[in-house]
């Protein structure tokens, strides 16, 4: 009886000191690796939040140009003022349509741009300023940017008028 009891106390004894082992090797190697883990899905799913942001704005812009096509008659993708005056409703769509490319070069400036990006980031935002330059190059567009500047973001506004600068020759 007494060699059972000291067998079972020797097993229990090392299994205790198992259990401490083990619940060190959790502390020492298992919660860093499940606090890495943790925070490599956050960045991945706020890159994954990005990109969806970044392609719903593209197909915002997308749909801005099928309305662009929809409308011939106002010439918005001539780099040249035109020699004859636009009708009252001509001047009215047009305007209705820079207002709502304004309005999306607004929301993807406020969603995308940082004043610190990283390359990815970058990328993304790059390709708006490339359109946003585009159309400050319209002499039509950038006679109308007061108006069409007026109550936007500060920041934004600020930024428009720089690139419209660089634009013109």
């Amino acid at each position: 009886m007494y060699h059972a009891d000291v067998a079972f106390n020797a097993a229990l004894d090392m299994s205790l000191e198992t259990w401490e082992l083990m619940s060190y090797v959790v502390t020492v190697i298992g919660l860093p690796l499940a606090i890495f883990v943790f925070l490599y899905e956050q960045r991945k799913e706020r890159e994954n939040e990005e990109e969806e942001v970044y392609q719903l704005l593209s197909d915002n812009y997308q749909d801005f140009l099928k309305v662009a096509l929809d409308n011939p008659d106002l010439k918005l993708f001539s780099s040249t003022i035109s020699a004859h005056a636009l009708s009252e409703e001509q001047e009215e769509r047009l305007l209705i349509i820079f207002t709502m490319l304004m309005s999306l070069f607004e929301r993807a400036y406020l969603l995308l741009y940082e004043d610190e990006m990283s390359d990815k980031q970058a990328r993304r935002w790059n390709s708006w300023e490339d359109y946003i330059m585009e159309w400050c190059c319209k002499p039509h567009f950038v006679a109308r940017l007061p108006q069409l500047l007026r109550g936007e973001d500060p920041g934004f506004v600020s930024y428009v008028e720089r690139l419209a600068k660089q634009s013109q020759p």
